[in-house]
């Protein structure tokens, strides 16, 4: 129904408020006739105009087809997930690719005959809970537990090895905390509207227009296959034949890789090349970590405005020698020593795994790139932004759901969300179950940090309970800026500098905070994120709460075997500072550098008057807390329907200072491309095609997701080495041997290096390599023939 009060269809309205001018008699959408256009000027509109509220209680839930593909699609989810982690790209597996190949496989099973014996392994036409319920489990176990990524970065740079049953304990018991944390925490970021979580809207819809009949859910389902079946055929293209559409830039193309200054800043197409100002991309596999179609205009626009800022930041930053860092790369995560090569960590690191303050004297402490070290500043400056911008913009939201301990309440709680409503027929998981798998697995952690090899005592047990309680506080935030934005901020810099001073001088117990201060808080996120799902398609709340244990359980034990795998086999590469374009261990890098960095040489390297100036890194927490309130302060005082307010409102100030140091990392040709679709998708077509946007926008993501995922799999496998035998295409000119990607950067033939590559961690590591030419070591089970040289 169309809104009473007049409109302003000034531009500046238009933009800031993303006005919709809906009345289109939507099919899929709710139960009303006509989408409600005051509904839909809100952000979370999308989730009562888009989304069903339709429930059917009689259909099946716990069939065989659950268990059977379920426990399948996790094992496989959990495999891939893995791969995608020692991958230059930062690739994940979408809930999307579960969704699809459980559809596929929950039909083909549903056409097997309903006589005798075969009832029970098809009960009748596959349905859309049965489906949420696979999406659920699989894309648990998909989500890959930090855990295994430290117990992977202990195996690389430590060489310890956890026992098999103690890691997979470790692994599992530190997403049940998190579980345990989501469930009390329901009443506030699952039930009411607000908490929409705008990233699986897309998925919803699709699992609707899959399940729900009726002439126009055919024309969307026909529209998904197209879509889905033409960027299947197209990403291959992008991605193995012609990786030059990976990252088109004019600018790079011009130079030839002539000139660093051009690859610094205009590169993207590999591993940590440049920073991609200008380039664009036709892969959707990139492209889609943007989230263009289903990421709120407002969301969208602070990310960009972050990125624009961060292109001057970083760039200016490296170039005037900011941290001392301008002999070393433009782009790394490792850490190095003062002659610009990769840090000796283990000439300083006793085998008790403590700083040897002798060997310091000599080896010196290590240093960041000036990017990485402004990366780690914007991400503090972000978390402590966010609980002042929380509390000063959303404190009515935060009364009511903590008011007087509300969110301990048992049962169903008094939330006015249409979806919630239909929810109430059905039992919820008792508040008491969630505290009693939070208490077990807080003990089961503990006593698996206390498991190391040779007795090593990983992280005493106080410090494991400090920071589980102030995972319980970061989640609480970060959470409430996930459900309304759909933006997911990183702690693990923080919680690391914290661990820091809690355990100063070791380096390992500061790794491991994160599995109880990183992890806990992420996998808490996870959690609200599949009960919203649950909430969405009316799966009852006790049978989400299983498939997330059965998820996590299976995914638990296939994330540490498949790791187990990958670091044996490319165990060189992986410690690489830079890596492959096939394998990288940039993701590994990080919390070894983190660790090292902050653990070992906390004091000697974060305290005022050194001359890198890395105090300012820990420091940014602090001053993050205070930068919202320029903002709120001028709204306040602003005119309320001026421009200068709503501008004021309009930024999300986490967003823009996390986004400021968000691309020195893997590849960064899609963003550019990521602008121009998420203004077409979420401000022109939403206000100048709505009918269009409704029916469409959302199963236009979930198919090109499906599509480019599914390739994507097959191409790992095929030829890009995950099999074991990497099949390279035949070098043209859009897959250059002598060239980068994007043309931004020299490659040089492997004969001309030092072979075979020494120990990263041995002095001799020094000996090949000068402060102005950093070369990538090669594996030699690798069938790459050429690095780059930056």
């Amino acid at each position: 129904m169309a809104s009473d009060k007049p409109k302003d269809n000034s531009p500046d309205v238009e933009f800031f408020n993303e006005k919709e001018k809906i009345a289109d008699v939507s099919s899929v959408a709710s139960s009303q006739s006509l989408v409600d256009e005051a509904a839909l000027e809100r952000p979370e509109g999308v989730a009562t105009q888009v989304i069903s509220t339709q429930d059917d209680p009689e259909l099946p839930v716990f069939t065989f087809r659950v268990v059977f593909l379920g426990i399948g699609l996790s094992a496989f989810s959990s495999v891939l997930g893995t791969i995608y982690t020692f991958k230059p790209q930062n690739a994940t597996v979408s809930q999307l690719f579960c969704l699809i190949i459980a559809y596929v496989l929950g039909t083909a099973m549903a056409a097997l005959p309903q006589q005798g014996f075969w009832r029970y392994l098809n009960p009748g036409p596959f349905n859309i809970k049965e489906h949420t319920v696979i999406v659920i489990m699989s894309s648990t176990a998909a989500s890959v537990a930090v855990a295994m990524e430290i117990i992977a970065a202990l195996d690389l740079f430590y060489d310890l090895r956890l026992n098999s049953a103690v890691a997979i304990f470790s692994i599992f018991s530190t997403q049940m905390i998190g579980y345990g944390f989501a469930g009390i925490l329901r009443t506030f970021l699952v039930y009411p509207t607000y908490a929409f979580y705008p990233t699986y809207i897309s998925i919803v819809n699709l699992l609707q227009s899959l399940h729900f009949g009726g002439t126009l859910n055919a024309k969307r389902r026909k529209f998904f296959w197209i879509v889905f079946t033409a960027i299947f055929f197209w990403e291959w293209i992008p991605q193995y034949a012609f990786p030059l559409l990976t990252a088109i830039s004019i600018i790079c193309l011009a130079d030839n890789g002539r000139h660093d200054f051009v690859r610094n800043l205009f590169g993207a197409g590999s591993s940590n090349e440049g920073i991609g100002l200008f380039s664009f991309s036709t892969s959707w596999t990139l492209i889609t970590q943007g989230n263009p179609l289903v990421w709120p205009l407002r969301t969208q626009v602070n990310s960009f405005i972050g990125m624009g800022l961060g292109y001057i930041v970083l760039t200016t930053a490296y170039y005037s020698n900011v941290f001392n860092g301008r002999d070393l790369k433009f782009m790394s995560t490792s850490l190095f020593g003062l002659d610009g090569n990769t840090y000796n960590q283990s000439a300083v690191i006793g085998p008790d795994f403590k700083l040897d303050q002798d060997a310091l004297e000599s080896v010196g402490l290590p240093r960041y790139t000036t990017t990485y070290a402004i990366s780690q500043l914007c991400y503090n400056l972000s978390l402590g932004a966010s609980f002042t911008y929380i509390v000063i913009w959303h404190w009515p939201e935060l009364r009511a759901a903590f008011g007087g301990m509300r969110f301990l309440k048992r049962g169903h709680a008094d939330i006015d969300d249409p979806h919630y409503k239909e929810m109430q027929k059905y039992p919820e998981v008792p508040q008491w179950a969630y505290g009693l798998l939070f208490l077990v697995s807080l003990g089961v952690g503990i006593g698996c940090s206390y498991a190391g090899p040779n007795g090593t005592v990983l992280i005493p047990a106080w410090s494991i309970i400090f920071l589980t309680v102030l995972s319980f506080l970061i989640a609480v935030v970060l959470g409430f800026i996930t459900a309304t934005t759909g933006f997911n901020i990183s702690v693990k810099y923080a919680i690391q500098i914290i661990a820091a001073f809690l355990h100063p001088g070791q380096p390992i117990p500061v790794m491991y905070a994160n599995l109880f201060g990183n992890s806990a808080s992420f996998q808490t996120l996870y959690m609200l994120q599949d009960l919203k799902l649950g909430q969405y398609t009316k799966v009852p709340p006790r049978m989400t709460f299983a498939a997330q244990m059965a998820g996590s359980i299976v995914g638990s034990i296939f994330n540490f075997t498949m790791m187990k795998i990958i670091v044996s086999n490319n165990r060189e590469v992986l410690r690489d500072p830079i890596g492959t374009r096939v394998w990288s261990g940039w993701i590994i890098q990080q919390y070894n550098s983190a660790s090292v960095a902050m653990g070992a040489f906390g004091k000697e390297l974060y305290s005022m008057g050194k001359p890198a100036g890395y105090w300012i890194i820990p420091f940014g927490m602090f001053i993050g807390l205070f930068m919202p309130l320029p903002f709120w302060i001028v709204w306040k005082l602003a005119p309320p329907k001026s421009l200068l307010a709503r501008t004021m409102k309009y930024i999300n100030v986490p967003v823009v200072a996390l986004y400021i140091g968000w691309l020195p990392y893997s590849v960064n040709g899609q963003w550019w491309s990521c602008v121009v679709i998420g203004f077409i998708s979420q401000w022109w077509l939403r206000t100048r095609r709505p009918r269009w946007f409704v029916k469409y926008n959302y199963l236009l993501s979930a198919a090109l997701d499906g599509g480019s995922q599914v390739i994507l799999f097959i191409l790992s496998f095929a030829v890009f080495g995950a099999s074991g035998n990497e099949v390279p295409f035949p070098s043209w000119w859009g897959n250059s041997a002598t060239l980068s990607v994007d043309r931004s950067a020299t490659r040089i033939n492997i004969s001309s290096v030092f072979w075979p590559p020494p120990d990263s961690c041995s002095p001799q590591a020094q000996e090949p390599f000068t402060v102005r030419s950093h070369t990538r070591g090669i594996d030699p089970n690798n069938h790459l023939t050429d690095i780059l040289q930056v």
